[in-house]
């Protein structure tokens, strides 16, 4: 086998090329890269708790309920921050 950058013979069991370090075989399959964003098909407001639930890979309704938490925190975070993430993320 040959490496494909730059050219050198190496060994059918080589997972690297000795001369340049390229890997001969291709790498295992990556994660999917996961995107925060509004999911309009589960909303109840604009989308903001259910696009947070599946980027953590949870319920919606505990979500919600964390948000509303957030909202009784005395300085209103949970407000701001909904607001803020409903101008930021984009739409599924």
């Amino acid at each position: 086998m040959f490496c494909t950058r730059c050219g050198k013979n190496i060994g059918e069991a080589a997972r690297f090329c000795i001369s340049c370090g390229q890997p001969t075989v291709p790498p295992a399959h990556a994660a999917p890269t996961k995107k925060l964003r509004r999911i309009i098909a589960h909303k109840k407001l604009a989308g903001v708790c259910a696009g947070f639930a599946e980027y953590f890979d949870m319920d919606v309704t505990l979500m919600r309920l964390i948000w509303v938490g957030l909202l009784l925190i005395p300085p209103n975070i949970g407000i701001f921050a909904y607001i803020i993430a409903w101008v930021v993320l984009p739409k599924e």
